[in-house]
């Protein structure tokens, strides 16, 4: 594995199009919580969530926001993108919608970095459609285990001046 990222996604939406993303074995990112090991971090409360971020964060060479439909809505992602734009740590976006997640693929969704109020951000889109203008999950899944790699190069800091 090339480099060792944070993943900053919606969990809730999106943790089925994660792991394919991880399968593709391109990347070293944070573990993956279990829905009861997420639950039990956040039943500690907002401190105990932004600790947890902090550590899985620390040594991290980048942070990829994985962009599904509901993504820029959710507090956690704005505050992970907020963190890392704030800590100058690599930053990038890649749509994960076209994904199946147990057989749906979703639309896709806005740009999280406009809502978090940081500077341009690359967002790279593997969606792949077929002749018909449908989503090709399995065109788009191959798109993106040929360029993850590489895309994760990408990113870009907060300035320095």
């Amino acid at each position: 594995m090339a480099r060792t990222v944070f993943y900053s996604f919606h969990y809730g939406q999106d943790v089925h199009r994660v792991q394919l993303v991880r399968n593709i074995n391109a990347l070293e990112g944070q573990p993956l919580l279990n829905a009861q090991d997420w639950e039990q971090v956040r039943r500690r409360g907002d401190q105990a969530i932004k600790n947890w971020i902090h550590e899985q964060m620390a040594y991290k060479r980048a942070v990829v926001v994985l962009i599904g439909r509901y993504t820029a809505s959710r507090p956690w992602v704005i505050y992970e993108i907020e963190k890392a734009w704030a800590d100058k740590r690599p930053m990038l976006g890649i749509r994960i919608h076209g994904i199946s997640s147990l057989g749906d693929i979703d639309s896709a969704g806005s740009d999280p970095f406009a809502k978090a109020g940081v500077g341009s951000v690359p967002i790279f889109d593997p969606t792949t459609r077929d002749w018909s203008g449908n989503i090709d999950s399995k065109a788009t899944y191959r798109k993106l285990s040929e360029n993850l790699e590489f895309w994760s190069t990408q990113g870009v800091t907060k300035p320095s001046w």
